[in-house]
């Protein structure tokens, strides 16, 4: 039997042609490493999604040109495609270890990797298959609907409601069945696992925490993040070891979605065990914007209460169950009010304190927690004039004034480190070394973007599906592989890939900042008797956290 007949019987041919080079774009690098079984994955998804358009194509060609070629010279095509796509396909699988390899070799990291060519083509074609197949029974669906409407109404009309009848129900099955479904599911996994209590972490003993005695909300309040960041505060034995002086108890004040009803209640209790634990006595005070779950950087709290020796005070609260990616996903707008309700909750009672003993009001948040932030402020005037600095790390690409800012850089910054304005009031650093770049003032308050070159939390956004990112232009960012490519719709999804594996990469590489936090926090509000020396022996100290 002829092969090709029985290929192009049941496959489009344009769609044969861009599902092959989609598939195989995809095997080519990206900003970090993937296993094999994420690398199938990917390969369906874009596969399917270059048919779609292959196959679009191809009916908007037939339309417009209705000449078909004889038979036979169909025949050839079909031969000459399937040969070229094998013979695509193959090349791209065997030069696709090497190019992982040269990627985790350009992060530091172990090149000897599993890496099974063959198992990759066959996840790709067996999930591409079922998707093909649900995409046919759709189509399928389609014209029965409109065979039987055609009988009633003019056929135009026929096909014009079943496309929309079609449409709708596709669209409430993906959002409302699947999607919601999805989020549903993700939601109650969620809340489980929030009742729980990280290893280790203990109801703390300290007045000054949240959960301790006296505290204003219950431990078991909290959630799983929330007990995770107040039973984990230096301690003050802790914090003279490092300093040779006597240290204060740290302040943490966190509210957990248990804790109370709204984002307004939440802050104002917030704001309650603020006064409780007389953190607006402190020479510091910290709002903290946390991930989906609630999370807060261990890292980034740590930092901040060994540069006071304990004599700070942070506060954040907990908007959501759900995971970073997730909650990016859904709960944004959630996030952006329980970050307002909160800054401006502190604010307030901030502004009724004497000008000369207020404590310094910081924010800091790590990934979404830093567009929590971000977004209780129009712009980057409106935050300097009404906060004392800020350090935000691994901004996603949906920060209102990180995108601005960047926007806006000077002529001659690269995207991936922008200059802004001379640097005289926001720098953007991946090394401790960029935030004396440029030369020149650097008044404050002081705002600090850490972001690495590599970090898809950064840089995937939507638009990534039809235009080449600024930062595949000109010289690439460190870390940033020289052989990456951008191709429309299959990096959008690489790069989306690349975000389940931020953080399995090394420091300095994807969504790892590790001691880096320390220099962001020196640099906007380091305490009058620090010096560069006290940073390396705290960055030291954090790097093994």
């Amino acid at each position: 039997m002829d092969r090709s007949r029985v290929v192009r019987r049941r496959l489009g041919f344009g769609g044969t042609l861009l599902a092959t080079l989609f598939a195989c774009a995809s095997l080519t690098p990206s900003l970090l490493p993937r296993t094999w079984l994420y690398q199938g994955v990917m390969g369906a998804v874009t596969g399917i999604l270059g048919y779609a358009a292959g196959a679009g194509l191809g009916a908007l060609g037939r339309a417009v040109i209705p000449y078909r070629l004889p038979a036979r010279w169909r025949r050839i095509a079909w031969q000459v495609l399937l040969g070229v796509c094998a013979g695509l396909v193959v090349v791209t699988l065997s030069y696709s270890l090497d190019w992982q390899r040269d990627l985790r070799a350009l992060m530091g990291m172990d090149t000897e990797i599993a890496w099974f060519p063959p198992l990759i083509l066959g996840v790709t074609m067996a999930l591409f298959a079922a998707a093909l197949l649900a995409a046919r029974l759709i189509r399928l669906g389609g014209r029965r609907l409109n065979a039987w409407l055609d009988r009633y109404v003019p056929v135009y009309v026929g096909h014009a409601i079943g496309v929309l009848v079609i449409g709708l129900l596709v669209a409430v099955v993906a959002n409302d069945v699947l999607f919601n479904g999805f989020v549903a599911r993700m939601s109650d996994i969620s809340s489980v696992a929030n009742e729980g209590t990280h290893p280790g972490v203990r109801r703390p003993v300290s007045a000054y925490v949240s959960g301790g005695p006296g505290s204003l909300v219950s431990w078991e309040s909290l959630g799983r993040e929330g007990r995770r960041f107040t039973g984990t505060a230096a301690t003050p034995s802790r914090l003279s070891a490092f300093s040779g002086r006597p240290a204060a108890e740290p302040i943490r004040v966190y509210i957990g979605l248990d804790s109370t009803g709204s984002p307004r209640a939440q802050a104002a209790l917030a704001v309650r065990e603020l006064e409780r634990t007389g953190a607006f006595g402190r020479p510091v005070l910290a709002v903290l914007g946390t991930t989906g779950t609630g999370w807060v950087d261990p890292r980034m709290a740590d930092s901040l209460e060994y540069l006071y020796n304990g004599r700070s005070a942070m506060v954040a609260l907990q908007y959501s169950y759900l995971p970073s990616w997730v909650s990016f996903l859904v709960d944004r707008d959630k996030a952006a009010a329980a970050g307002r309700a909160l800054f401006e909750a502190v604010r307030e009672r901030w502004a009724r304190l004497p000008a000369g003993s207020r404590p310094k009001l910081l924010l800091s948040g790590e990934s979404l927690g830093s567009f929590q932030m971000e977004k209780s402020f129009r712009d980057l005037r409106d935050l300097v004039s009404r906060a004392d600095g800020a350090v935000f790390v691994g901004p996603p690409n949906a920060n209102p004034i990180w995108s601005h800012l960047t926007a806006g850089r000077d002529p001659g910054s690269p995207v991936w480190r922008p200059v802004y304005r001379r640097g005289r009031t926001a720098r953007f650093a991946q090394y401790p070394a960029d935030l004396s770049r440029p030369g020149g003032p650097w008044p404050r308050p002081r705002v600090v973007y850490l972001q690495n070159a590599s970090d898809p939390v950064v840089w995937w956004s939507p638009r990534l599906i039809y235009r080449r990112p600024a930062w595949l232009e000109g010289p690439r960012g460190p870390g940033v592989n020289p052989q990456m490519n951008w191709f429309p719709l299959v990096t959008f999804w690489q790069v989306l890939v690349d975000m389940t594996a931020a953080l399995d990469v090394p420091p300095g590489h994807g969504h790892r900042y590790g001691a880096n936090i320390v220099d962001g926090w020196a640099a906007v509000a380091a305490p009058p008797d620090w010096n560069a020396g006290d940073t390396r022996r705290l960055r030291a100290l954090i790097s093994t956290r």
